[in-house]
């Protein structure tokens, strides 16, 4: 009888699961823009919906773990778009391609630790040093690119070869691979390592972390720094996928990836989180924003969408908090 209940309490929290439920709500949407709409039903809205969640998806990835530890990062929006343009400006002073991605990751990271430093040492909130990155980032890209747009090679030309990391000449998005491997990678370090480890406890009690003799600035630095390298990792996503890069662009992407993470089944209150309900969250986002033109909605329709998805996310997240 009380392995009967507890197999009955176990199926009862899978059920009840954010993740579950976001599973379930992504079957859902995708199959309601195919019933509306046969043109939603055709390969290249598949690519459409994978090349919408490629940087979306490394933004979402990184700042998973900073959320994790009960803090935010706004700036990985424009310090993805930033990361891009120097490299862009990089390769244009004779850089070789192999050694411009590189950069851009390194100058993803630089920002992620700039960040650490400022909440984990300089004790700032996190909202407020994050907010100042995500303007120095969108003011120093404008800068460095004397306010022009950068281009990437094209597929099949010199230095064109990181294109075909996400998307071969068949038009096959072979980028979705390279996103769950890294998503792969992710979960490993946050579930499997003394990174990850640390991180679920900073999040979930961070006085009694920092009691038992955890060096948690080090730890919540690490947290920021691995979310600006997958904003570095982003940026050479959007160029692989759009070549061209704008100045002064990427604010609003980063509460895509946000609402993407929280979606997911992440607390915002930290101490809760997975990469696997952060991948769906972000997927439900990429197929509401390609989705809902098929059904005569314009895109910005999808902001409505989620900002109403997010409040029942965060709904059911406080529930589930008040539960514990």
């Amino acid at each position: 009888m009380g392995d009967k209940n507890g197999l009955k309490q176990t199926f009862g929290n899978v059920i009840g699961s954010q993740k579950f439920i976001a599973v379930l709500a992504l079957i859902a949407i995708y199959i309601f823009f195919a019933i509306s709409s046969a043109s939603f039903r055709s390969t290249d809205t598949l690519v459409s919906i994978f090349d919408a969640s490629y940087y979306i998806g490394f933004l979402a990835i990184g700042v998973t773990f900073v959320i994790i530890t009960g803090g935010i990062d706004l700036s990985i929006g424009t310090v993805m778009m930033c990361s891009a343009i120097i490299g862009g400006v990089l390769l244009q002073t004779g850089m070789p391609m192999w050694l411009v991605l590189i950069m851009i990751i390194v100058i993803g990271g630089s920002f992620g630790l700039i960040n650490g430093v400022l909440v984990a040492r300089f004790k700032l909130p996190p909202f407020i040093a994050t907010l100042g990155t995500m303007m120095i980032a969108q003011g120093l890209g404008s800068i460095i690119s004397n306010v022009q747009s950068v281009t990437f090679p094209l597929r099949g030309a010199e230095g064109g070869f990181f294109k075909s990391i996400f998307r071969l000449s068949n038009n096959f998005p072979i980028g979705i691979f390279v996103l769950i491997l890294f998503a792969v990678l992710a979960a490993i370090i946050l579930n499997k390592t003394k990174i990850g480890r640390y991180i679920f406890s900073i999040g979930s009690n961070r006085e009694a972390t920092r009691l038992s003799g955890v060096d948690v600035n080090k730890w919540e630095t690490i947290a920021y720094v691995i979310s600006g390298l997958f904003a570095g990792i982003a940026g050479i996503a959007y160029a692989a996928t759009y070549t061209t890069i704008l100045p002064g662009e990427g604010t609003g992407f980063e509460l895509d990836a946000i609402a993407g993470v929280v979606i997911g089944g992440t607390s915002l209150s930290g101490g809760i989180g997975s990469i696997f309900g952060t991948v769906i969250g972000v997927f439900i986002m990429s197929v509401l924003k390609v989705g809902l033109p098929y059904i005569d909605l314009q895109p910005h329709y999808q902001l409505f969408i989620t900002g109403i998805v997010l409040l029942i996310a965060v709904y059911f997240d406080v529930r589930r908090r008040n539960k514990l």
